[in-house]
Formats: structure tokens, C-alpha cells, sequence
């Protein structure tokens, strides 16, 4: 039987494909622009005849209709890392949130403790071959497909072709959805003049020939909108934005001084609009791995000159940053932030930096606090913790005292915040004064 014949033979519609989950299986979704909506409508249309079906994922967009309260028995939500379309389910507790850094996800699917019984997943149409690509988006979805029981792919004629580990032949899925439908794009927020300050200052930190990971969100694309003056960047990171096309089309990232996959921009995934599935599309400049390549710290480490740019939601005196959490309340997850940052640190003129505005809620609320909010998690510890930036500077806390971390940061802090830290430091001891124990 040729490719073509095996093709043909498990073509089928979405509701077929989707009988092979049974109650109690625990089915992979693959994340972000890579979602297979299409196969997803169809699992939810199918819960009533389902009980206790777990789904697990990282951050999906579109629905996530199977969180919603009608859905509890038939399915629970196990999250690697939140989406705006499942934090009111873990609040609420409908549904589970696993603190874990993205390298070591796959590691759970082959030691056994997170088998997967049934992966959905969406993919580019095959080559002469008969071998298909998991397009914007590998993350940790072609080792899932390898090891589940079942695979059901969306091949949908509008998933870009992609280079790199990213292709799996006909033979090893198990049932065909064919759609041709626009793929789901993330339009970044705006950047704001505060964002432009805060990227200016990290910007004075990389330097020319540096290896990025990139990120999303203002303070990322604010970053690599003030890159036009550097040369020969390089691109290894999980995650790919909109950002970078212009970088790459103008020469400023040609990744020509990597000391890793040089010439390369390694990604796990791409987040972004269809101007971005445009250009990644047969592009050999862009290879794709698993997450667990691409932010193993070790392998990270090996990019010289690596730059990790991170975000908090807030970080204290001492410098524990939290990233994941409000309060007791999960928002996102630890992501690939700690992987990086350890990459960063071990790399030979590596940077690792946590970037993040002085304020939240319009400029009421400093996110250079004393402590974190009781019940806060915290995903990069102190001793990790070296370049901090907001938009009133730049500290280096590490190898620094209690005492002078908390001076660099209150001087970073927002002014109108600066009394209040500098009163608790005090306090706390962590620097001089006569104040009254805190």
C-alpha cells in the first residue's frame, strides 16, 4: 500500500475521527496558533456520550468550551500553562493547573507519569513523500505523537510547510480531518511609549551578535522594534513573534555569529498573524524543534552571547520573581522563563533579564513590592535573578547582598513608590535606619 493509499484509507470526517476517544482517555491538544479547532468542536460535541476525559495542553487560542460548567464529569482541563480561555476554569477550579518548566514536558509523556492515549493535532499537507509538517507549532506535539496510542491530525491546506524536526509520515496517524480554514492568529497588544522605555534600556544590554529569545507581548515587540542598530543577530528561543520579519528581511537578524545551528533561527513555535505563517512557509532559515531542544538550559547555554528577556507579574526586594500567579489565583505558567534564564547565565557573554513596567492598574500599583502577594509563586529564584529593567533603568542583582539588591531595585522602582520600599527595607534590615521592626 502506497502513502497516497494510506491517506485515502483514514480520511474521514471530524465526528468519525473523534469516536476513538473514550471515556477516561487523556487526549493532547496542540497549542496556540497550531490548534485544531476543528477537531476540538468536535471532542466537545461528543461529551455526551464521554465521562472523565482529561485534556492537556499549554496555552490554546479559540474556545476551550470543554472547561465550561455543563462540560464537569465529561472532561476536566489539566493546563501546562494558561491561556485567557481556561483561567476562569482553574480558578474556579473546574479545572487543574501543573506548575512545570516547558523543557521537561515531553519528559513526562516518555517516563510514563503523563501517558497520553489519544493527540489531536493540526498539520500542513503532505509532500511527494507522504510525510506532513506540524507547521507554526512542534512545542511538545510531535513527541506527544509519537508516543500516544492515537493520533488524529487536521491536515488543513493552509498550514505552512515548516523546516527543521517538525515532519511525521501518513502512516503514523491514524485518522485524517481534512479542512482548509485560516489558521488562528495572536495580533500582539500595541506597545506604549512606557513599553518603548523599558525596551530602550534592555536594548543597551544586547549586544551586537547576540542569540534572542524572543517573546510576546508590548515590552517584546517594543524590544525588537529598537534592534535596527545591532548586526548579525540570531534567533534561539521557543517561541517566534511577528516581530522578528522585519530583523531577518533587513540582514539585522542573519544569525551569521551563532555558535549553534548558525544562520539558523531555532523555534519551537511560532504566535502570530498570517503575514508570519506566510514567511515561515518552505523558509529554511527558520528550523523548528521540540521544546525540549529548544529550551534544554544546556543546550541554550551553547548559544554564545545568549540574551533571555523575561517578563513578572511582580518581583520583591530581594529579587524572587513571580510570573505565573496572581496571588493564589494561576494566570499563566512558569513557560520557558527559568530554562532560559539558566541557559542565559551559563552562556560565554550571556545575558539573562527580567523585564517588566514599574507599575500595574494604570500606575497604582508598584510591581517592585516588599514581598510577594501571599500565595504568589515564585518561577525564578533570587540566586538566578540578574539584570532587572523597568522603564526608570537597569539593576544587577547577582552575587549582591540583601542590602544592595534592594537599593538597585527601589532605584528602578516608580519615585512614587520609592518611600514606601525604602521604609520597609529599612524595617526588614535590609538596610540601615532606626525604623521599628517590620
Amino acid at each position: 500500500m502506497t502513502w497516497s493509499d494510506e491517506y485515502r484509507s483514514r480520511r474521514m470526517s471530524a465526528a468519525q475521527a473523534l469516536e476513538a476517544v473514550d471515556s477516561g482517555a487523556r487526549v493532547w491538544i496542540q497549542s496556540g496558533c497550531g490548534t485544531p479547532s476543528v477537531l476540538v468542536d468536535a471532542l466537545v460535541a461528543r461529551a455526551p456520550k464521554l465521562r472523565d476525559v482529561e485534556v492537556v495542553h499549554m496555552m490554546t487560542l479559540g474556545s476551550a468550551d470543554y472547561t465550561k460548567p455543563e462540560y464537569q464529569g465529561h472532561f476536566r482541563h489539566r493546563g501546562l500553562f494558561l491561556g485567557p480561555n481556561v483561567r476562569d476554569a482553574v480558578a474556579a477550579g473546574r479545572a487543574d493547573y501543573t506548575p512545570i518548566f516547558l523543557s521537561e514536558i515531553e519528559g513526562l509523556f516518555e517516563s510514563g507519569a503523563l501517558p497520553l492515549d489519544v493527540v489531536l493535532m493540526q498539520v500542513s499537507p503532505p509532500d511527494a513523500h507522504g510525510f506532513v509538517t506540524l507547521g507554526t507549532t512542534v512545542d511538545c506535539t510531535l513527541t506527544a505523537a509519537r508516543l500516544a496510542k492515537v493520533v488524529i491530525a487536521e491536515v488543513n491546506e493552509r498550514m505552512p510547510r515548516t523546516h527543521g524536526d517538525t515532519a511525521i509520515h501518513i502512516g503514523h496517524i491514524d485518522a485524517i480531518v481534512e479542512s482548509s480554514r485560516p489558521l488562528i492568529e495572536l495580533h500582539t497588544e500595541p506597545f506604549t511609549e512606557m513599553h518603548m522605555r523599558v525596551a530602550r534600556n534592555v536594548a543597551r544590554l544586547i549586544p551586537d551578535g547576540a542569540t534572542l529569545q524572543t517573546g510576546i507581548g508590548g515590552i517584546s515587540e517594543a524590544v525588537l522594534r529598537c534592534l535596527d542598530g545591532k548586526r548579525d543577530l540570531g534567533i534561539h528561543t521557543e517561541m517566534c513573534p511577528d516581530g522578528v520579519i522585519e530583523l531577518m528581511e533587513s540582514g539585522v537578524m542573519n544569525g551569521e555569529a551563532k555558535s549553534l545551528h548558525r544562520g539558523k533561527a531555532v523555534v519551537a513555535f511560532v504566535l502570530g498573524t498570517q503575514r508570519l505563517f506566510d514567511f515561515i512557509h518552505e523558509n529554511p532559515s527558520f528550523e523548528f524543534r521540540p521544546i525540549k531542544y529548544t529550551n534544554d538550559p544546556f543546550v541554550v547555554a551553547q548559544n554564545d552571547r545568549m540574551v533571555a528577556i523575561n517578563g513578572a507579574l511582580q518581583i520583591d526586594l530581594t529579587g524572587q520573581v513571580c510570573a505565573d500567579s496572581l496571588g493564589t489565583r494561576p494566570y499563566s505558567g512558569f513557560g520557558g522563563q527559568l530554562d532560559f534564564i539558566r541557559g542565559a547565565a551559563r552562556s560565554k557573554g550571556g545575558v539573562p533579564i527580567i523585564a517588566l513596567p514599574s507599575t500595574a492598574k494604570g500606575g497604582t500599583v508598584s510591581r517592585i513590592v516588599p514581598v510577594l502577594e501571599p500565595g504568589a509563586g515564585v518561577v525564578t529564584s533570587r540566586g538566578d535573578v540578574h539584570y532587572v529593567a523597568t522603564e526608570h533603568g537597569v539593576a544587577y542583582l547577582h552575587g549582591k547582598t540583601l542590602r544592595e539588591r534592594a537599593e538597585a531595585l527601589i532605584a528602578i522602582a516608580d519615585p512614587r513608590f520609592q518611600a514606601e520600599l525604602e521604609d520597609f527595607a529599612v524595617r526588614a534590615h535590609y538596610l540601615e535606619g532606626a525604623s521599628a521592626e517590620v
